[in-house]
């Protein structure tokens, strides 16, 4: 007996000892988690209240770093910019700038040229980075894009100077035929002569005052405010009407064809200036005794059927290299020749941007010393698209998708002398 009672006191004093054991580590598990570590503090800090929601809605990319430079939150244009890689801030001098105001407490600002992601190559980036201490702890980084920005002003200051340089010649101009005139003030056929010159230049004048301003307003008027269903043959009718004095004095004929009563939705006086600027350049640069067609017709596509208005001449051509740039403002492709026409280099721009307003494409196919197709596609109105479900006899007269090759004469074409 006294050797089992004292096997039982044996073992209830080891489970005694063994559960205040398990007790005291249980204890200081549990404290030594709460207790906070260097890796919690570095991973695991706390943002300001607000401060989050307030990153969520800025425009400009941010960044938030700790005192050790690891990231705490990064927006998803600060990752699209390249500005986050591996949880680490990876532009050198936005990082040493953020050491610097957590070292000071200074707001610093700076701009960058930032190199594009992926191969390093093209137009580099344009960055403006803003640092700024965010409690005791946190610095702020945010960093807006301005390469969109820089590209609008050196395209407002290119334009600024083109316009500077195209008004000075016929003011230039002007102004030494009036001092020619004065001048020859006793001889009537030379007053004559120098006021013949005076109008052209005059003309020349007017006309690009008037394309700057049409252009002004097709880029920042919304020609949809003011759209209507506009028949395709009365705008054909208009262009051929502004270009037949001209075409009758090279004697260039013009045909016109394709499919009638056609309508595009959009703004008539815009769609008309687009047209007529197309049919006055192939006049212009068509050879004497040389044909200029106008061709319209319906093309389906998967957005809906658009229809298409080709201007085809026979004139002197386009080069590829000049095909990149016929729609840039004031770009020439034969500046002397422009000059004879009294050609301002408005206006293929000017279609370019009314096209691109209401919806449609324009293209260009061209071949040195053989022509040009100059093709305008803009949706076709929606009341005409509802008439050739009626009509279904107006689908078969022409289809199919568009062509890059210039259209083929046109059968029967209604010749416009």
């Amino acid at each position: 007996m006294d050797v089992n009672a004292a096997v039982a006191a044996a073992a209830a004093i080891a489970g005694v000892l063994t559960g205040v054991i398990a007790m005291l580590a249980f204890r200081w598990s549990e404290r030594d988690q709460k207790r906070p570590t260097r890796t919690s503090l570095h991973t695991d800090p706390v943002l300001p209240p607000g401060v989050d929601t307030v990153l969520s809605v800025l425009r400009s990319s941010a960044v938030v770093l700790d005192e050790a430079d690891a990231v705490v939150k990064a927006s998803s244009a600060a990752y699209a910019l390249g500005l986050v890689r591996g949880g680490k801030l990876a532009i050198e001098p936005m990082l040493q700038m953020a050491r610097d105001t957590r070292r000071d407490g200074e707001i610093r600002q700076v701009e960058l040229d930032l190199p594009r992601r992926g191969t390093g190559r093209g137009e580099a980036l344009a960055v403006s980075a803003r640092v700024a201490p965010l409690g005791s702890r946190l610095v702020l980084l945010l960093v807006e894009d301005l390469t969109e920005a820089r590209r609008i002003e050196a395209v407002r200051r290119d334009f600024v100077a083109n316009v500077s340089h195209e008004l000075k010649t016929p003011v230039g101009a002007l102004s030494l035929l009036s001092e020619a005139v004065m001048d020859a003030s006793d001889d009537p056929e030379a007053v004559q002569r120098f006021a013949g010159r005076m109008q052209i230049e005059a003309t020349r004048l007017t006309n690009l005052v008037q394309e700057l301003i049409d252009l002004s307003r097709v880029q920042n008027d919304d020609p949809l405010e003011d759209a209507e269903p506009v028949r395709v043959d009365e705008l054909v009718a208009e262009a051929v009407d502004r270009c037949r004095h001209q075409a009758g004095t090279k004697q260039i004929t013009m045909a016109a064809g394709g499919t009638a009563d056609l309508h595009v939705w959009g703004n008539r006086g815009q769609l008309a200036a687009a047209l007529g600027n197309l049919v006055e350049n192939a006049v212009n640069y068509s050879p004497a005794r040389t044909r200029v067609g106008i061709a319209a017709r319906r093309v389906n596509a998967p957005g809906g059927d658009m229809i298409e208005l080709a201007v085809t001449d026979q004139g002197i051509g386009i080069s590829d290299k000049d095909k990149e740039r016929i729609f840039e403002r004031f770009y020439r492709v034969d500046p002397a020749r422009s000059r004879q026409t009294g050609g301002t280099g408005l206006g293929l721009a000017i279609v370019k941007h009314v096209v691109a307003s209401h919806g449609g494409e324009v293209t260009v196919w061209s071949a040195e010393n053989q022509g040009s197709t100059f093709t305008l596609r803009l949706p076709e109105a929606g009341a005409a698209r509802d008439r050739a479900q009626q009509h279904p006899d107006l689908d078969d007269e022409v289809g199919g998708t568009a062509d890059p090759t210039p259209y083929e004469p046109l059968p029967a074409p209604e010749v416009l002398p």
